[in-house]
């Protein structure tokens, strides 16, 4: 079992690089018991889930170490107190350098885990994107979500007419086979300390 590489621990909190193709959380069944949260608590035992991320994407997560901190990083989570930075690398190219894509989002209930665009159902979602190369596959966008919805990069890339290579749910199958895991990697986030306040800002490299 693969260790989750560590970018910082304190006492406090513990941050991390989640693998591709991981669970952030339990699954269902026992197929789905293996997940970052457990892998991390074989080395911080009392580490706790503040957010997640898609079992396809890669990147930066924290976890809280005690319930103080938990609420206190969950809070800011909530408030939009975070900046959250991602690569991709998209299919086509786009007809701007830079862009938001502001389309509120839902879930599919009746091809759950999809999330699908609706207008009068869903709930407020945006991103900010910025083209920085291209790539033998297609476009590198850098994804700055404002808010948190599930799928969220995924579906307003693909919704802009640009759809993440390798992803399973979305993309359609020439762009989805073109790679073997998701193109989509959480590079920064950058929060407050839960303790000592100390705005942090945790990076890991992109690994394509």
């Amino acid at each position: 079992m693969l260790k989750p590489r560590t970018l910082f621990a304190d006492d406090e909190i513990v941050v991390i690089e989640k693998p591709a193709n991981l669970l952030s959380v339990p699954g269902k069944g026992p197929e789905g018991q293996d997940c970052l949260w457990r892998r991390v608590q074989e080395d911080f035992p009392t580490a706790r889930i503040v957010h997640r991320l898609d079992y396809a994407t890669s990147g930066v997560m924290v976890l809280a170490l005690n319930a103080t901190s938990h609420r206190a990083l969950s809070i800011q989570f909530q408030d939009r107190k975070t900046e959250k930075r991602y690569q991709a690398i998209v299919s086509g190219t786009p007809a701007t350098e830079s862009g938001s894509v502001d389309l509120p989002l839902r879930c599919d209930w009746e091809r759950r885990p999809l999330q699908i665009v609706d207008h009068e159902q869903g709930k407020a979602a945006l991103t900010h994107w910025r083209a920085t190369g291209n790539s033998e596959l297609g476009t590198r966008i850098e994804l700055h979500p404002i808010t948190g919805r599930s799928h969220q990069l995924r579906v307003h890339m693909m919704a802009m007419g640009h759809p993440i290579v390798g992803d399973q749910f979305y993309a359609p199958e020439a762009v989805r086979d073109a790679s073997p895991r998701l193109l989509l990697h959480a590079e920064m986030l950058t929060f407050d300390h839960p303790l000592s306040g100390e705005r942090l800002c945790i990076e890991a490299p992109c690994p394509f």
